[in-house]
């Protein structure tokens, strides 16, 4: 791709400190709003995009090859982007890969996604882990006009996602069965026939891909909104709960969440939960969740399992964390960030109840923590 010498903006990005950054802009034309966050996974652009977590946030890629596979449906989380808009160093070439259905750039433009290319990511990334994430003002205006002082204070006035229950915003608005499992060469995307195990899965922003390693694992899926009554969920008489990933604050989400889970608790089922499931369990069990400065995002993220003395390579996206100084008596901490020493999981000591932070559907490993949902399994067989 071509440029001029010093070819006019088509894109900005104003912080809310009045810093702006000029570049390319591709995809949708128009402004958002968000927190800015950077992940540093090599792969996996549109999974990111796709991830529900990403709800009320701008993605930075520190990686400088975005764009570079083109994109397919195979791959989205969900039906849409939700991630606000996406940050690059380099404009997105024509991709090259024999799944690829469509270019990146296309691919945002129809969902309505603004992104920006030709930024120095590195002076950005350093800026969010030295600031914390900021709140931001993205435009795209291909003839370059821009009201700089117009998209500070936008950035301003954002309220930061402390505080807010975005889980209702992702949310499945009614159940559905999942039956679908884990892709695989050469068939691709296969059916479950035989399930084992009646799992409920509550939606606060659910992968697909958590689920087909659920259905993967012999679990006959079925799905509810975040909203979910306890009642709702065990008039399904399940054999065991799942509590998906999501993004904003838990503590938001919590409010009621946190009573569903508890009464579920009552019932003496295995419950597994990952990312927001897991901070949301956490909660449910007494502990405190604490935003954090800029997050982990990423596929490279070491985690040491506490019982076996095992490190796992872990995909990450979360900017809240569990305080491992409030868990209960009868909980324990079974995983920890080899970063910064923060959570990353938890079990009831006497009880088929544990979950993690970390995303082991994610396959950055590839399949060090696939043993998750092979657990969930065999505590629902114990107890057939």
């Amino acid at each position: 791709m071509v440029h001029e010498t010093n070819p006019k903006p088509t894109a900005c990005l104003a912080l809310a400190d009045g810093t702006v950054f000029y570049g390319r802009g591709f995809g949708a034309t128009g402004d958002a709003v968000a927190e800015l966050c950077f992940n540093t996974a090599m792969t996996g652009y549109q999974e990111i995009m796709t991830d529900p977590s990403y709800a009320g946030q701008i993605v930075t890629f520190t990686f400088p090859h975005i764009g570079n596979t083109g994109v397919t449906p195979e791959d989205d989380e969900t039906a849409d982007p939700v991630a606000a808009g996406m940050v690059v160093k380099w404009d997105p070439t024509e991709p090259s890969n024999w799944r690829s259905t469509e270019t990146l750039s296309n691919w945002l433009a129809a969902r309505g996604r603004i992104a920006i290319g030709g930024i120095d990511t590195r002076r950005l990334t350093r800026a969010i882990r030295q600031q914390g994430a900021p709140h931001v003002a993205l435009s795209h205006d291909p003839e370059g006009n821009f009201d700089i002082e117009a998209l500070v204070e936008k950035a301003r006035a954002f309220s930061g996602l402390e505080g807010l229950d975005l889980a209702k915003d992702v949310t499945c608005a009614q159940s559905y069965r999942w039956d679908e499992m884990r892709w695989a060469w050469p068939e691709g995307y296969s059916r479950q026939e035989n399930p084992k195990h009646k799992v409920v899965a509550i939606d606060y922003g659910a992968k697909r891909n958590i689920l087909r390693c659920l259905a993967s694992a012999g679990c006959d899926v079925t799905v509810l909104p975040a909203s979910a009554t306890a009642a709702e969920v065990l008039a399904h008489n399940p054999d065991g709960v799942f509590l998906s990933n999501g993004p904003g604050d838990p503590a938001a989400t919590g409010a009621y969440a946190v009573p569903m889970i508890q009464e579920i608790l009552k019932a003496d089922l295995p419950v597994f939960g990952i990312c927001l499931g897991h901070q949301m369990l956490a909660l449910a069990l007494g502990a405190k969740t604490v935003k954090m400065n800029h997050g982990h995002h990423g596929a490279n993220h070491p985690v040491k399992d506490h019982e076996t003395g095992k490190v796992e390579i872990t995909s990450m996206n979360h900017g809240f964390a569990v305080d491992s100084q409030t868990l209960p008596e009868g909980v324990m901490e079974t995983h920890v960030s080899l970063f910064d020493g923060s959570n990353c999981g938890i079990r009831m000591k006497d009880r088929p109840v544990y979950s993690v932070q970390h995303h082991p559907e994610a396959s950055p490993g590839p399949q060090d923590s696939f043993y998750l949902f092979e657990r969930f399994a065999a505590y629902m067989a114990e107890r057939a």
